[in-house]
Formats: C-alpha cells, sequence, structure tokens
C-alpha cells in the first residue's frame, strides 16, 4: 500500500480488518516497527478524533509525530499552478509539501471540500498535490470526496457487532443547520459495497450521491421503509451533489428517534461524530444501549494502526507482525 485515500488502495479488505483487530487485542505488536520514522499530520480543517487516534496509532508503532494546524499555525498555502502570488497565500503547496517530505516519511493530511465547485473538489486536487510534490506515502485524513480512516473504523465495528452474516446496513441523510460535504457518505458507501452487507442508503429527493459511489446499494427514498429490519442504522448529514453544496432542505421529520429505531431488527446505532443532538438524531436513541458511537471512535486506532503499518511494510519501513 503505497497510499491510502480510498477502499481501491487497499488489496484485501478482509486481510486489513484482521489486522486491525490483532492490534486491539495488543497494540504494542508492532511497538518498534515505526522507530525512527516520522509521520505528519497536516491539517486544513478541524480534528479532534481524526488527530487523537492517528497520533496514539502512530505512537503504538514507535512513530515520531509532528503535528501541523495549518490554518491556524502555517502560512496560507496557494495551490492553484501558474498563479501571480501578491495575495494572502505566501507559500505555495509545491514548496510547502516537498519541505514537509524532507521532515516525515509518511503524511497524513484532513482538506475538506469547499463545496463551491464540484469538478475542482472530485479531482482532489489538494491530496493530489500533497502525493507529487512529497514523494511520501500519504494517507488521507479526510478529503473533499471520502473519509477511509472513518470508513474502515465502520467496517470494524459492523464485522465486531453483527449478529449474522449479510447484515442489513441502512446509511440515512439526517438533518443539519449547515452544508455539509459528501465524504463521509461516498467513502461508507465504498467501503459497505467491498463488504459482506446489504446496504440501502436513505435520502430525501435531492440528496443522491455521486453514482460512482453508490453503484449496487439499494436507494430508499422512504426513510421508515430503509429502517425495517435494519441490523445498522448509519446517520449522516450531506450537501447535495447535483446541485453541489446547496441545502434543499433541513427537514427535521429525517431526524433519528427512537420511534424510527423501533423499526429495525434491534439495530445498532452508529454516526462518525462530532453530532448535533436533537437535530441530526435525538438524546433518546444516543444515550441508549443501541448507540455505538464510542465503540466506533475507539476503533479509529485500529484502523489508522493496521494501516500505517501496512504503508510502513510496503515501504520496507517495518515488518508484519
Amino acid at each position: 500500500m503505497k497510499n491510502f485515500t480510498s477502499v481501491h488502495d487497499v488489496e484485501d479488505v478482509a486481510w486489513l480488518c484482521g489486522r486491525a483487530f490483532a492490534f486491539k487485542e495488543k497494540p504494542e505488536r508492532e511497538a518498534q516497527s515505526g522507530r525512527g520514522k516520522t509521520l505528519g499530520l497536516i491539517f486544513l480543517n478541524p480534528s479532534l478524533r481524526t488527530r487523537l487516534s492517528t497520533q496514539l496509532a502512530a505512537q503504538n508503532l514507535g512513530m515520531n509525530v509532528i503535528v501541523l494546524n495549518v490554518s491556524g499555525e502555517g502560512w496560507k498555502l496557494e495551490f492553484a499552478d501558474g498563479t501571480v502570488m501578491d495575495g494572502p497565500e505566501a507559500e505555495h503547496v509545491r514548496e510547502a509539501a516537498a519541505v514537509i517530505g524532507e521532515y516525515c516519511d509518511i503524511i497524513g493530511l484532513r482538506a475538506f471540500a469547499g463545496l463551491k465547485d464540484r469538478e475542482r473538489d472530485y479531482r482532489e486536487e489538494l491530496l493530489q498535490k500533497f502525493i507529487e510534490f512529497s514523494d511520501r506515502p500519504v494517507i488521507s485524513l479526510e478529503s473533499a470526496t471520502r473519509h477511509p480512516l472513518q470508513s474502515l473504523a465502520d467496517l470494524l465495528t459492523i464485522e465486531e457487532l453483527k449478529r449474522r452474516p449479510n447484515p442489513k446496513v441502512v446509511l440515512t441523510w439526517a438533518p443539519h443547520p449547515n452544508p455539509l460535504p459528501q465524504a463521509v457518505a461516498n467513502s461508507f458507501c465504498e467501503w459497505m459495497l467491498r463488504a459482506d452487507v446489504e446496504l440501502v442508503v436513505s435520502h430525501p429527493p435531492g440528496y443522491e450521491l455521486a453514482e460512482q459511489f453508490v453503484e449496487g446499494a439499494v436507494i430508499e427514498y422512504d426513510q421508515r421503509k430503509a429502517f425495517s429490519g435494519a441490523d445498522f442504522i448509519y446517520a449522516k448529514n450531506w450537501s447535495a451533489f447535483g446541485e453541489y453544496g446547496a441545502v434543499l432542505n433541513r427537514d427535521p421529520d429525517w431526524m433519528i428517534t427512537a420511534e424510527k429505531m423501533e423499526l429495525t431488527d434491534n439495530a445498532r446505532f452508529m454516526h462518525c461524530l462530532p453530532v448535533r443532538r436533537n437535530v441530526v438524531v435525538e438524546d433518546a436513541v444516543l444515550d441508549s444501549p443501541a448507540s455505538v458511537v464510542v465503540q466506533q471512535a475507539g476503533n479509529r486506532v485500529w484502523a489508522a494502526q493496521a494501516v500505517l503499518s501496512e504503508i510502513l511494510s510496503e515501504t520496507g519501513r517495518g515488518n508484519r507482525g
């Protein structure tokens, strides 16, 4: 695995899950594999779980970790080529990424979608420029279109908790006051479609995701029908893909409630966090035994550790345990 930007970088998803579970059972199993190596975590956007879990995962492997919050601590970056840099941007990504590559053996990058130019966001310009100019393995800590570390942790959680083969997993849109990217939803669908699950995606008309991410999933516009017999309910908001970045409605009837959860087959409730209480999901669900959001967040460590271990191994910087 040279880079980790999507499920397409993973040759064997089941094997990677197995590695993650092995680390969960024994976090120190490869405590020296990253010795003398440095992970640089570069954040253009806020983070809690991604930063802490990835940093802990790297430390479990013996790596040094450098964290840079570009928006508050670094120079404002320019990403366009051929530009005359007479504005507020003081440094170009060509030099910034190359210099970071001099300091770090692996780079983690978090850069959200701008939600203004769909074509640019879906080309993943920022992520691709870091890959090109740093000349180092790059891990996506959430990009414009995907959040693969989150999705791997989601899959781990489902694998731990499923009560039968091929469980019914429902990704449901939920209301939110702000326009959010499609990244988590896109990525979740990609990973579920590589797993042994029945994936149903439920959302109001107008919130269809890009076909490349949902081909093979069942699309259901009736949320209650989607919930029927479900084993897992994953709630997430996203803005429109067609009318790119638009908030078409904030219909509170799409909020996840205890009454709707009764339609399921004792489903577990999942969310990537942070979550807006009593907007996305009511307290009665989030505080119930059905909620596994904290377990999901905990699995972020083992997802990151498995990915880092595989990249170290692939580049000759460590060994598989």
